[in-house]
């Protein structure tokens, strides 16, 4: 097996980047990876740390790697063999980021621990572990260099929380020999990552890279096995009702902030980061023109004092 250390990587896509290494369809690597803020947050990171981030650090990628015989009009098939995180993570709020931005303008963090499956988000929750790459994608025909922080068609930030152990994700090759880089992994997150960050960290993940000829889906495909069923425990489900998708998903991020702290007394910016990592964001339904309904689901049971958790 093939290893490559973050150390051997970049930020940013770009077409003509030296590859870090050089595979052949078939072969298995192994990449260490850095978390999205690039090791600048610690145990003890504060609202202040949050603020003096260098933003232009996020998201560093390990890679890239060529694959042999990869060619535009192929697609690249990623699996994920195994992703192991690391044993802390950190949710921000980032002045300017996320969905409700402009009501939750100042630096905060919460601090996890990830251990024995379970993630301990910042004292008041806690979530089953449930790893993924954030970003993973090759580089774009387009000249660059282009920012790692949009998705892409080529794949990217997909922030896609089922690209995890298990998974094989499919990537349209855009250039020779693909340049495939990754980063981001995440121990836990919820669909939408609605205040922008989940719970980052750092990781390790091996994965075994194909080339299916002609086959480059028109944008990333994931290929998902068999998995558990849903969790069984007491749901709320906020929604948000209208003809604009991005008004429907800040309403029902509202009203399931707005819940958190009146039926279970969370601080207002730990319940905005506790959706971003254990809500999920869905779009119910958008056929019944005009108006289209957004809904944000959250399992109760991961409240401290839940079914089964400490203080019940």
């Amino acid at each position: 097996m093939h290893t490559l250390h973050h150390r051997d990587g970049h930020h940013g896509w770009d077409r003509t980047l030296a590859p870090r290494l050089r595979i052949a369809p078939g072969e298995t690597v192994e990449l260490r990876l850095a978390d999205c803020f690039d090791g600048q947050l610690g145990a003890d990171a504060t609202a202040a740390d949050v603020a003096a981030l260098d933003l232009g650090r996020a998201n560093p990628l390990t890679g890239p790697l060529t694959v042999e015989g990869a060619r535009p009009g192929d697609a690249l098939a990623v699996e994920v063999l195994a992703l192991d995180v690391g044993a802390r993570g950190w949710t921000t709020l980032i002045p300017g980021f996320g969905l409700l931005a402009d009501e939750f303008p100042d630096p905060h963090v919460v601090v996890s621990e990830v251990r024995d499956g379970v993630v301990e988000v910042g004292g008041f929750a806690r979530v089953a572990a449930r790893p993924f790459l954030g970003t993973v994608g090759v580089a774009p025909a387009a000249p660059g260099p282009h920012s790692v922080i949009p998705p892409r068609n080529v794949g990217g930030n997909l922030d896609c929380r089922d690209v995890r152990a298990g998974a094989t994700l499919l990537l349209p090759v855009e250039v020779p020999e693909a340049l495939l880089s990754m980063g981001d992994p995440h121990a836990a997150q919820g669909d939408g990552e609605v205040c922008g960050t989940a719970v980052e960290t750092t990781g390790t993940v091996s994965i075994r890279v194909d080339v299916v000829r002609g086959r480059a889906p028109a944008a990333p495909q994931l290929e998902l096995p068999r998995g558990a069923p849903p969790a069984s425990g007491p749901r709320l489900l906020t929604t948000g009702v209208g003809p604009d998708l991005h008004v429907g998903a800040r309403d029902a991020t509202r009203a399931m902030i707005e819940r958190l702290g009146e039926e279970h007394g969370l601080d207002p910016a730990d319940a905005y980061a506790l959706c971003s990592v254990a809500a999920h964001l869905r779009i119910l339904e958008v056929v019944d023109a005009p108006n289209w309904v957004v809904g944000l689901e959250l399992d109760l049971d991961v409240l401290a004092g839940g079914p089964g958790r400490p203080g019940s």
